[in-house]
């Protein structure tokens, strides 16, 4: 089914990702899949070639373009071309909202340029152990240090699952500020590189996606100026509710991304496969897997193509994003054990694609919120 919301300009954005992805990329990512995060002059690169903050303001060195659609262009070809270890999509879909909608002239000023040339690699930290997809039970807590508004605060606290989390040089943490204030009282704190007493942890060993890195970070009475706090305190948890739909939305676009990759692969492998004298695509069975997973395919991207076109108008409700992500993410699974079955052994062997794409996708119903908070937020709108 022919796709209809992009125009010539995501066109040609496509050929430049894809042509980017090609020589920038491709060449490296099993090394970086060794190394466990990928090369840091990449993220420099990524920003002169303008795939990097495209919807900042062209004043501050980005694209000056504000159109969801060229980040899913970006996220589609990364998926399709396997780089599961870039953090683009994080650093573009996730952080972007937060510098935009919630920083200072002052903090733009001294942190979008480095974001949009690549100098700035970015990370947000909400997760940490034992809290998992519940927000609001959050400890990493941050007290003023005097009296006043421009006073420091003192942010003491661990998180987990950090995606770009070895790379980052700004990190968004969410923190308790007030403990009698319920879900006011929770606010951003943006953690710079060299601030004393923050500290990376291991990188963690996963089961895909591993040239992402992915870290355990720690705080240790880090002196935050009150200068770092974003949208002022007490608004973090507002502001995480407002900007989750957008992440999960990139989470529904990779995965639907992801299984059509999967049965692009499957498809090509089982016309080039025989058994018992023939190829294997021409067993009923298979034709029928292929047929029944080429639609479900297509009917999840028509429906996450409409969540993009109402995203871009502004109209995507929470609700929406939320059964978009756990719709795609649950398709992909399905979609990739498929396509493993149908390529028999071979489907296990690590050095055919089908096998790390199995391994790849099994995240994606998790981060963003897990499919049953999805499943949570869809059946309180359904019974309000």
């Amino acid at each position: 089914m022919e796709r209809g919301i992009f125009d010539d300009g995501h066109d040609a954005f496509r050929d430049l990702a894809r042509t980017f992805i090609a020589k920038e990329i491709s060449p490296h990512h099993d090394r970086w899949e060794h190394e466990g995060q990928v090369d840091r002059e990449l993220w420099r690169t990524a920003g002169k070639a303008g795939l990097l903050g495209i919807d900042v303001p062209e004043e501050y060195g980005g694209g000056g373009v504000s159109d969801f659609r060229y980040n899913v262009v970006l996220s589609e070809e990364l998926v399709g071309a396997g780089a599961s270890g870039v953090g683009f999509p994080l650093h573009n879909d996730v952080i972007t909202p937060y510098l935009l909608r919630l920083a200072n002239d002052e903090q733009k000023q001294r942190w979008l340029p480095g974001f949009c040339s690549g100098d700035i690699v970015t990370a947000i930290a909400m997760t940490e152990p034992g809290t998992g997809s519940d927000l609001q039970g959050i400890r990493t807590s941050a007290r003023r240090d005097g009296p006043g508004d421009g006073a420091d605060w003192i942010l003491n606290g661990a998180k987990t699952f950090i995606t770009n989390g070895i790379l980052a040089d700004l990190v968004i943490v969410v923190a308790r500020t007030d403990p009698d204030a319920g879900s006011r009282g929770f606010s951003l704190l943006v953690v710079e590189r060299d601030m004393p007493g923050f500290a990376r942890g291991r990188r963690l060993e996963k089961v895909g996606t591993k040239a992402q890195d992915t870290a355990e970070l720690s705080f240790t009475d880090v002196r935050v100026p009150s200068a770092n706090v974003l949208g002022g305190p007490g608004t973090g948890l507002i502001s995480l509710m407002q900007n989750l739909p957008q992440e999960r939305l990139g989470i529904a676009v990779a995965s639907t991304a992801g299984a059509v990759r999967a049965l692009d692969l499957t498809l090509a492998y089982t016309k080039e496969r025989t058994a018992f004298g023939k190829p294997v695509s021409d067993f009923q069975n298979t034709r029928f897997e292929l047929a029944e997973m080429a639609t479900e395919v297509d009917v999840t991207r028509v429906f996450v193509d409409k969540c993009i076109t109402e995203h871009v108008a502004g109209r995507l409700s929470a609700v929406d994003a939320a059964k978009a992500k756990w719709w795609a993410s649950d398709v992909l699974k399905r979609v990739v054990d498929r396509c493993v079955q149908l390529h028999g052994g071979y489907g296990y062997m690590l050095e055919y694609p089908i096998a790390k794409a199995f391994l790849d996708s099994r995240v994606q119903s998790i981060y963003g919120g897990t499919n049953e908070i999805m499943k949570e937020i869809i059946g309180r709108s359904i019974v309000a």
